[in-house]
Formats: C-alpha cells, sequence, structure tokens
C-alpha cells in the first residue's frame, strides 16, 4: 500500500531534479535510478530511487550519523532497502553494483517503478 506521506516524498524528489524547468546534471553519478546496489558496509542490497549531485541532508545528521566521513561533493543516493521498510541516504563511495540479478522487496517499489526489466527497475513516468 502506497501511503500519503511516500507519495509526497517521491513527488518531492522529482521536483528537486529540476531547477527553472531544467534538469540538473547527473552525469557524474556512478548508478542510475532504478539500478540494485549493494552497500559496501553494512552489506545489504536496495535500489536507488533519488540521485543527490552532492550531500544535501542536515549538516547535524551528518556529524552524527555518518561516521566514515564520505564526501559531500561527490553523489548521495536514496535507496530502498531490501526486505525491509527502510529507506537510506547513502554516499556514492559505500555502494557498489549488486551482482545477484534478483529484485528488491520493499513495498515502496511500486511507487518509484512500473516494472522489472534486465535486472533493473523501469522509472514510473508521471502522468499529467
Amino acid at each position: 500500500m502506497i501511503t500519503e506521506r511516500a507519495a509526497a516524498m517521491a513527488e518531492d524528489r522529482r521536483q528537486r531534479h529540476t531547477r527553472g524547468g531544467k534538469d540538473l546534471p547527473e552525469h557524474q553519478a556512478s548508478f542510475t535510478v532504478g539500478q540494485i546496489v549493494h552497500h559496501r558496509l553494512f552489506d545489504y542490497r536496495g535500489v536507488v530511487i533519488d540521485v543527490d549531485p552532492f550531500f544535501r541532508g542536515a549538516e547535524d545528521w551528518y556529524r552524527k550519523s555518518v561516521r566514515s566521513r564520505p564526501p559531500k561533493d561527490r553523489p548521495w543516493y536514496h535507496v530502498l532497502v531490501d526486505g525491509a521498510e527502510q529507506q537510506t541516504y547513502v554516499a556514492e563511495r559505500n555502494l557498489e553494483p549488486d551482482r545477484s540479478g534478483a529484485p528488491v522487496n520493499h513495498p515502496d517499489v511500486e511507487l518509484h517503478f512500473e516494472g522489472w526489466e534486465s535486472g533493473g527497475y523501469v522509472v514510473r513516468r508521471k502522468r499529467n
């Protein structure tokens, strides 16, 4: 079931990727929305649902929660965690491609994606 909160968060992510009607560049990111990734430090799989070109979290959260101190000027990813209801915010250097070829089991997958194809998810298009 898709919650109103989850739907609002997804819409907010879509809007953050445009500024003045122009798409923000994402060419520096190593991973794409819909790609399955593996967290190197915490050994979990997940699917990328959004990419920030640099750290956009709260400074207080970074100081308290991010022990490895990854760079803030490199891409950060919003990831739905496989087998959980959790979503994480992860620095690029802590991710690697997942080689399992298996889809992710998360209740919000349908909110962001319309299908599974060739080892990754197909992004759900916004309807007018």
